[in-house]
Formats: structure tokens, sequence, C-alpha cells
């Protein structure tokens, strides 16, 4: 399914096959590690994170979603009037955290203005 939307390789020295490479992108997604700490399975990091920023560009993702929703949709297996928003979706008890003691929660306004205080004219 996402074969056809994947770019096709460039002569030059063999490509890594593309599933060990989006494999690769499903575990760093998945997992969170770093890019340099995937597992050799999964190819070069650096060949993985290089198809990552070039598929993340070209869009590749994008229409990737695309489809598989115009499929589902087509299946009968969407119901689009269910949505998911952030004030149904439970957070991490400490999620709201500002990770500063003492300080308040929110954005802070560091711009120093001039004020009509004693002695403007």
């Amino acid at each position: 399914m996402l074969a056809p939307l994947l770019p096709r390789a460039a002569t030059g020295r063999p490509r890594i096959e593309d599933r060990r490479v989006v494999n690769g992108m499903v575990y760093k997604i998945r997992t969170g590690v770093s890019w340099r700490d995937l597992p050799e399975r999964c190819g070069p990091w650096k060949t993985v994170y290089t198809r990552f920023r070039r598929y993340a560009l070209d869009g590749v993702f994008t229409r990737a979603l695309q489809q598989i929703q115009a499929r589902a949709d087509a299946a009968g297996d969407l119901d689009w009037l269910v949505r998911i928003d952030s004030t149904i979706v439970r957070a991490h008890q400490h999620a709201a955290a500002t990770g500063r003691k003492g300080g308040s929660p929110g954005r802070t306004n560091r711009t120093i203005t001039p004020s009509a205080g004693p002695g403007a004219d």
C-alpha cells in the first residue's frame, strides 16, 4: 500500500530495502529512541533519517494517510462524526507542570516596555 507512494531509487549504489527503512521509521516513532540508537536491523540510522526527512518534505506521509482514509471511507469503516481533541484526552497527571518551582503555569511575557511612570514627560 505504501510502496507506490515512495520515490523510486536513483541510479548508483544499491539501495537499502524500503520495508527495512520504513520499519526503522516506525520503530523510532513508537519507541522514541534517537536516530543514532536505531537497531542495526533497520539499516544505517543516517539512511533511515534521510529518507524520513525526504518523505516528510515530499508529502509522502500525507498522501499515504489520505489514501488510507479514502479506502477506509469507501469501505464504510470511518465514522466522520467521531472526533477526539485535547479536551477529552486524559493527560498524564504531571503534564500540566511548568518545570519551574513556584512558577506560574502558562507563558510569561518578558518584553520590556517603557512605562509612563515618574519622570516620563
